[in-house]
């Protein structure tokens, strides 16, 4: 099959960011050409034709554009097991608890893999959509992707398998270890389907194609509503009714989306099923994705422990301490999702050889996740004194929720710049680089300090204290990293990825005789 890419007419368009149109007809940046000297030197001009500040401008308001619907799929898809805690906890008291404890032991587990594993996607489908001659590449990327975190998900499969004993080792109440156990085991297929629902969103996301995950969550988010009332009441089934309606309705987002890219838009970089090609250089790919996961888990695992440790302190300051976490998850969403948006577009702008828009792109997602930090921080801080109450009305739970709540504020800048920077520095293929300077901020010193002072006389505030240390150690270092970074060997590092192991244009002798034909 030769690829008909030729048929395929771009035109060349500025690299001025209010140029691109964010929407999902048309690409935001073009393929480079094969021969770009004299185009480089039309860009070059056209660039300096526009002022400096309007550049920077419409590089946040692109970046605030394609951030919006990733931060909308985000908050729908985290609704769905908060819906379903919702729904089971009117069963019981212990049914709470146990689905509470399996969704927050399988975001730990088996969500980090489709959240953290997908980031090699960020990496490598971005840049390639950018900088590759082939644009089915993009398509054998997805299928690479899906082997390998299936393979990484087979593995958390076997853990959730035998989580009963390994409940019991963290000293957890024996229905709990029982019941939890069974309702990961249920959960198992379902989880699959998350992975691959996340695995089809990057692949669109590499397209500039961002909205059809909202548009999916949209449905599948009040169906799952019904699923879990329907199989927990109607068909009996209890507790375990729960993971199965959420499982569901992971893989009706799964199919949804790729529905979406079938009929309406994402089909043109498939170039169909290709097991072959995708099984070639799978351990550049595994690589990355480890270190997504490393990158992203470091930072998941530390709030857990957080929590584990608010437990030892006393009901209500566990209480309060469920208050703010079930917010900060939610708050979470915004800077997360601009560091996926960030990350799609460096990649993008990489791979289009534009290393001087690039930095620009990523210094722009530092600055707009500055002025998103300091709404929200508005926020949280003039309702820090009635925030408790939206989930309890015990004086004692409302009232240490505001003690610890401008703590919770402050860091919301923090957490911002770790959020696109981090996202940045995924874009650029160094996972590697925010997973070290997470396990140094958080491990190597505010955590262990962070509890200790907890245990100490300062209680949970001492927890978060901690806990603030370590985002601004983050967000200041990965920030400082961005911008020492050199985009021009940024650049040849991203097209190397294209024409070495990490890419996927050498993809094994015998079935391919030239760049883009099979």
């Amino acid at each position: 099959m030769a690829d008909d890419h030729s048929s395929t007419t771009l035109t060349p368009v500025s690299p001025n960011p209010s140029n691109y149109a964010a929407d999902e007809t048309t690409a935001l940046l073009p393929k480079p050409p094969s021969s770009s000297s004299s185009s480089t030197n039309a860009e070059s001009s056209s660039s300096q034709a526009v002022p400096e500040y309007r550049q920077w401008l419409s590089e946040i308001w692109l970046l605030t554009k394609t951030s919006i619907p990733v931060i909308m799929a985000y908050t729908l898809q985290n609704s769905l097991q908060t819906i379903s805690v919702l729904i089971v906890g009117r069963l019981s008291p212990e049914a709470l608890a146990t689905a509470a404890f399996s969704y927050m032991f399988a975001q730990a587990s088996g969500w980090l893999i489709a959240m953290g594993g997908t980031t090699a996607l960020d990496t490598l489908a971005s840049t390639s959509f950018t900088g590759s001659t082939d644009k089915h590449d993009l398509g054998v990327l997805l299928q690479r992707g899906i082997i390998v975190l299936s393979a990484f998900y087979a593995v958390v499969a076997v853990i959730w398998g035998f989580s009963e004993p390994l409940f019991r080792a963290l000293g957890q109440e024996e229905f709990i270890c029982v019941e939890g156990s069974k309702f990961l085991h249920i959960l198992i297929p379902g989880g699959l389907g998350y992975v691959w629902f996340e695995s089809m969103k990057k692949y669109l996301q590499a397209q500039e194609i961002y909205r059809p995950g909202t548009y999916v969550l949209l449905i599948t988010s009040p169906l799952n509503a019904l699923l879990n009332y329907l199989f927990i009441y109607r068909f009996g089934l209890g507790l375990h009714g729960a993971p199965l309606a959420t499982g569901i309705s992971y893989w009706i987002s799964f199919l949804l989306l790729v529905a979406y890219a079938t009929f309406v838009r994402g089909h043109e970089c498939w170039g169909g099923l290709a097991p072959r090609r995708a099984l070639t250089n799978v351990w550049p790919f595994a690589r990355l994705a480890f270190l997504g996961v490393i990158h992203v888990g470091t930072e998941w695992w530390a709030f857990e422990i957080v929590a584990l440790a608010a437990g030892r302190l006393g009901t209500i300051t566990l209480a309060a301490q469920s208050v703010i976490m079930t917010a900060d998850q939610v708050i979470n969403t915004v800077p997360f999702g601009l560091g996926v948006a960030a990350s799609a577009r460096i990649g993008n702008l990489l791979g289009a050889q534009k290393p001087k828009e690039a930095r620009r792109a990523a210094h722009s997602a530092a600055i707009l996740s500055t002025i998103l930090g300091t709404i929200i921080l508005t926020i949280l801080m003039s309702t820090k004194n009635v925030f408790g109450r939206i989930f309890n009305d015990d004086d004692r739970v409302v009232q240490l929720v505001a003690d610890v709540m401008p703590l919770v504020a402050l860091f919301q800048i923090a957490d911002g710049w770790n959020g696109s920077c981090g996202g940045v520095l995924r874009g650029m293929g160094r996972q590697w680089v925010g997973a070290l300077v997470n396990l140094l901020s958080y491990y190597g010193g505010a955590l262990p300090a962070g509890i200790y002072l907890a245990f100490h006389g300062w209680g949970l505030q001492g927890l978060w204290i901690g806990q603030c240390v370590a985002l601004y150690l983050v967000g200041i270092l990965e920030w400082v990293i961005v911008s020492w970074s050199n985009y021009d060997k940024e650049v040849s590092r991203a097209l190397d990825r294209l024409e070495s192991d990490e890419g996927i244009s050498t993809l094994g002798t015998g079935e391919i005789t030239a760049r883009g034909e099979v």
